[in-house]
């Protein structure tokens, strides 16, 4: 199964654009797009629906999602990968990251890894 991406509402939506325009077959959603965790949607709840829902979370919060995503592995959730930006990143350099992710890798293999773009 290919890679699924959810970019998280602290992120620029220029990255969701910035990928789709790169392959448009890349299955990518942003907090609060339809189909997605509403704007404002708390760590622990956006977990849960990333594991439903089989999505790679990419996000730059390194506060608050930590304590909860040790919460989450603790109940016996999972997660389908956390990207964490690394700051200064350019769109573009980011897009580009989560493109070889998309292209060269299967969403199995994130199941519970963490990891930071760029590489």
């Amino acid at each position: 199964m290919k890679v699924r991406f959810l970019i998280d509402e602290n992120l620029s939506p220029r990255l969701k654009l910035a990928l789709q325009r790169l392959d448009p077959a890349i299955d990518v959603l942003r907090v609060g797009d339809p189909g997605s965790p509403a704007l404002g949607t708390l760590d622990p709840d956006l977990l849960r629906y990333l594991d439903l829902a089989q999505r790679l979370l990419v996000t730059d919060n390194r506060t608050s999602m930590p304590a909860h995503l040790e919460d989450h592995w603790a109940a016996g959730g999972h997660l389908w990968g956390l990207i964490w930006i690394r700051p200064d990143a350019t769109i573009g350099r980011l897009a580009q990251e989560l493109l070889l992710i998309w292209d060269a890798s299967e969403a199995e293999e994130w199941i519970d890894r963490l990891d930071w773009i760029p590489f």
